[in-house]
């Protein structure tokens, strides 16, 4: 027997969820994989330093057969053959509600990135997508608006648990943390396998040995239910760049359980500044807002998932519109509204299958996008892309992005991380910062600029050189707050913190 134990304070229905059968359920996960998640865990430093010393990504050799070879993954089922619009969001009754009538195709429900890990969030999140595959999700604000899910076709739940390195420090078992992806992954696939189908995003990965982790996790939860085997679909979100050359690889391991792969462009940079932050000046980016889509290294990585997505038969899902339109702000929609129509023109005409919107009302602009592009069909598979073409030295033209860094790019870095920690630490992963939706991933953009623009001694436009004193010069400008030090610690630690959100997570 195994001991559990949970250290969490009292949440309205954690009856419903914390289940003696669901917790035994999530045991029998951790007992499973636990081992195996921490060797690759380990994994991930000793290949992060070998890439560091040699400044240099390559396809693996040992797989080569794999990217080479005619394979295709499992059909998707109907409820995913058309994922044209796509609407990202945490997991609270309200949002949740405004999510699944917004008129996307899908909701991805977020356990992670846009989900402060508060217990209360843990649990109550899974009290609303427990109630929403029942159809039966209602919420009642304090002001007394009721919201209740009214669309003829409510999107379809795809639930993003945590990444493989978070921990889950409510719930022990044999006096041993948790895991959070498998906390998240295991009371909802025990709660909801048989009601509604079980299907997930994927973040965080950084190898094909991962996703092999996964796929045995779902082979093994399919059979301990009795759900048929092949009932779980998911999708992969390629945010790291040693994910990126191996997406093929990815693909295979998931192949009976697979729907696709997602460009997760926040992540994507974020990693990029932390797998090479010792490497050299040619991987040094300028200003966030300079390193757009159309940048060669991030050209190459979308069109290589688009070409490897539809050559495997999953689909290809394209990137977070972080853009958000406030409607009492008619000039500020305008903007956001064109900033978004421009970048899911791109994507469609690259053959993406569908996108990602943060607020309902950008789900219109998205699917007259892709509607104009598929016509008649669900989706672009038989776009194969076979003009594609990307060596390893594509993905990692970093030197090639126009730009610099400059004094307004250092300010806005530090303003939207300390104002984005503040949300996260009071509770709330998904936070509007000067008409953009930030979430954890861009938080990580802004402190790893930060680190990465004084280790190198990277020159602003105005002349200064960005140091610890400049950094600190900058923070003082506001209170002395848990999240200005939390930043601090992050951006300017001599020893690079992989995620922010570890060391975040002891402070709540």
């Amino acid at each position: 027997m195994v001991d559990i134990k949970l250290l969490g304070e009292p949440v309205e229905r954690d009856a419903d969820i914390l289940t003696p059968d669901a917790l035994a359920f999530v045991a029998g996960l951790h007992h499973a994989f636990a081992d195996r998640r921490d060797e690759l865990l380990r994994a991930r430093v000793l290949k992060r330093e070998r890439a560091s010393r040699e400044g240099k990504l390559d396809f693996l050799p040992e797989t080569r057969e794999i990217r080479e070879s005619d394979w295709r993954v499992a059909p998707a089922p109907p409820a995913l053959t058309d994922r044209r619009v796509e609407i990202t969001g945490p997991t609270d009754a309200k949002m949740a509600i405004n999510a699944l009538n917004s008129g996307a195709r899908v909701w991805l429900a977020d356990l992670e990135d846009a989900n402060t890990p508060h217990w209360r969030n843990v649990v109550s999140g899974q009290v609303s997508l427990l109630d929403a595959a029942r159809g039966r999700l209602e919420f009642t604000s304090p002001e007394g608006k009721h919201y209740a899910v009214t669309a003829e076709r409510p999107a379809t739940i795809v639930v993003r648990p945590r990444g493989w390195h978070l921990d889950e420090k409510h719930v022990l078992f044999d006096g041993r943390r948790a895991i959070g992806a498998l906390v998240d992954f295991g009371l909802h696939f025990f709660h909801n396998a048989r009601v509604a189908g079980p299907y997930y995003y994927l973040p965080k990965m950084e190898s094909h040995l991962e996703a092999r982790l996964w796929n045995d996790v779902f082979t093994h939860a399919e059979r301990e239910l009795g759900i048929a085997h092949g009932s779980v679909r998911a999708t992969v979100l390629i945010e790291t760049i040693p994910a990126a050359f191996e997406m093929d690889e990815i693909l295979y391991e998931l192949r009976e359980h697979a729907s696709g792969l997602n460009a997760g462009r926040w992540d994507y940079l974020f990693s990029l500044i932390k797998y090479f932050r010792d490497a050299g000046p040619e991987f040094v980016l300028p200003d966030r807002d300079a390193v757009t889509m159309t940048a060669p290294f991030m050209r190459a990585y979308t069109e290589l998932l688009v070409r490897t997505c539809h050559r495997r038969g999953a689909f290809a899902m394209g990137g977070m519109a972080a853009f958000i339109p406030n409607r009492r702000d008619p000039d500020v929609t305008a903007r956001a509204l064109e900033k978004v129509r421009e970048d899911k023109g791109r994507e469609a005409g690259d053959g993406f299958d569908g996108s990602w919107v943060a607020h309902p009302d950008l789900v219109p602009v998205c699917r007259e996008v892709f509607d104009a592009a598929l016509g008649d069909r669900p989706n672009q598979l038989d776009r194969l892309r076979e003009d594609v073409s990307v060596s390893a030295a594509d993905l990692l033209a970093v030197s090639a992005t126009p730009g610099r860094a400059t004094m307004a790019g250092l300010r806005s870095a530090i303003d939207i991380g300390v104002r984005y920690l503040e949300s996260w630490l009071a509770g709330t992963g998904a936070a509007a910062i000067h008409n953009l939706m930030e979430d954890a991933a861009t938080a990580e953009i802004s402190r790893s600029l930060v680190w990465q623009w004084v280790r190198n001694k990277v020159v602003l436009d105005t002349g200064d050189q960005v140091s610890a004193d400049l950094v600190w010069a900058i923070l003082a400008e506001q209170p002395l707050t848990a999240a200005v030090e939390l930043f601090a610690d992050v951006a300017l630690a001599p020893e690079y913190v992989d995620f922010l959100t570890v060391p975040a997570y002891e402070r709540i």
